[in-house]
């Protein structure tokens, strides 16, 4: 995939070269520290050293204006203005999304949105969005306007594996977070039906979950709770780029009433509920929450 303009293509090489290094670097750093995020969830010593790796490089990027991270509570002024530039752009980043798993030795990744606006800024802003895979094998996903491919990622190289990447027409898995008691009844009844159609695959990494949806076509979802319903993923870095990638492959985002991508935001760590998957399947979800 070509990106015509050099800057966004300059964060897509900074973030995917440093991706092996990311992986490598995870070694050594699997135990928390006695901190929390801006969202209230403890860290492990990975996610700030992989926030601070791309922070430090996306930075000094010229036409990069903003660096804003799941893991900082304000955004960085990198020197440049979106609103007032037309080349300035700001890079909202999930540095290691599923840290959690960590412990475990499963899936994480990384994920990262490009906004051709001042963060927060809706969706609809994005020029490109993407996620790497931290799986058996390094994998990048890369949405632009014009469409979805995926590489493999070694030796700071990327690899074209796909091109023009759509879901399956077919779908075929499903994965729903949070715990099935904190569910609201609507979208208990809704799980109930997918749960008779589709095989369940949920790994507690949205980026690995959103994969499969990706691969073999489906839906993936963390609902708003009765406990919390605005959810649990940020919008800006985990919700946005995510129904970018969907919504560029063929398939729709919501956050139960309306495209993940045209909300308008208030806050850089406001939370959504987050729904992606074959179009048909998120039309089912929103009648049912109606």
């Amino acid at each position: 995939m070509t990106v015509s303009d050099p800057v966004v293509e300059e964060v897509i090489a900074t973030i995917s070269r440093s991706a092996t290094e990311i992986r490598q670097g995870l070694i050594g750093r699997r135990g928390t520290v006695d901190e929390e995020n801006p969202s209230g969830e403890t860290q492990v010593e990975a996610d700030i050293w992989a926030d601070e790796l791309l922070g430090d490089r996306l930075a000094t990027i010229d036409g990069v204006g903003q660096y804003a991270s799941e893991e900082r509570a304000e955004v960085v002024d990198c020197g440049g203005d979106p609103d007032a530039e037309a080349d300035a752009y700001a890079v909202a980043v999930d540095p290691l999304d599923g840290s959690s798993n960590l412990k475990s030795n499963n899936s994480m990744g990384t994920i990262f949105g490009i906004y051709d606006d001042a963060v927060p800024a809706r969706g609809e802003s994005i020029v490109a969005a993407g996620y790497i895979l931290y799986g058996p094998i390094t994998t990048m996903v890369l949405a632009t306007e014009e469409t979805v491919s995926e590489y493999e990622l070694t030796g700071g190289e990327r690899t074209i594996v796909e091109r023009n990447v759509t879901l399956p027409d077919e779908p075929v898995v499903y994965g729903f977070g949070g715990r099935i008691p904190d569910w609201p009844d609507a979208f208990q009844a809704y799980a109930r039906e997918i749960e008779q159609e589709l095989k369940l695959r949920y790994g507690g990494a949205m980026i690995g979950d959103v994969n499969q949806v990706l691969t073999y076509g489906g839906i993936f979802g963390y609902p708003g709770l009765e406990s919390r319903p605005e959810g649990k993923l940020r919008l800006q870095f985990e919700g946005n780029p995510i129904g970018y990638i969907i919504e560029r492959a063929g398939g729709r985002s919501s956050n139960g009433r309306q495209s993940l991508l045209s909300v308008e935001p208030d806050d850089i760590h406001e939370r959504t509920p987050v729904h992606v998957g074959n179009a048909d399947l998120i039309d089912r979800l929103e009648d049912r929450l109606e």
